[in-house]
């Protein structure tokens, strides 16, 4: 059985890596932040870029789901998502002029 001997320099060598790969780690899980599932009135308006009257009339005919809690209304990231995958427009945008 063969025995090996570790040293001070093998040790902070290791310390070393094991500090980096730490750190890379770290780096990637905040470059993306965890997403929350449930938003509020204001993440809806501010990530849609609407008013808050639109989001009333969107809530009032049924094309976004919501959950109310006493006053607030709560929205689920997913559903906000697949709404925007849904109504995603397949065809190019033709600018008018004039008439």
């Amino acid at each position: 059985m063969a025995i090996d001997i570790l040293t001070k320099d093998d040790l902070n060598s290791f310390k070393s890596e094991l500090f980096a790969e730490l750190k890379s780690i770290l780096k990637i899980k905040n470059s993306h932040p965890q997403q929350k599932e449930w938003l509020k009135s204001y993440e809806v308006r501010k990530l849609l870029s609407i008013s808050p009257g639109k989001l009333q009339n969107m809530r009032v005919n049924g094309t976004i789901a919501f959950t109310q809690i006493g006053g607030l209304m709560f929205y689920k990231y997913d559903d906000i998502v697949k709404l925007m995958e849904e109504n995603k427009s397949q065809r190019p945008l033709i600018a008018r002029y004039g008439k």
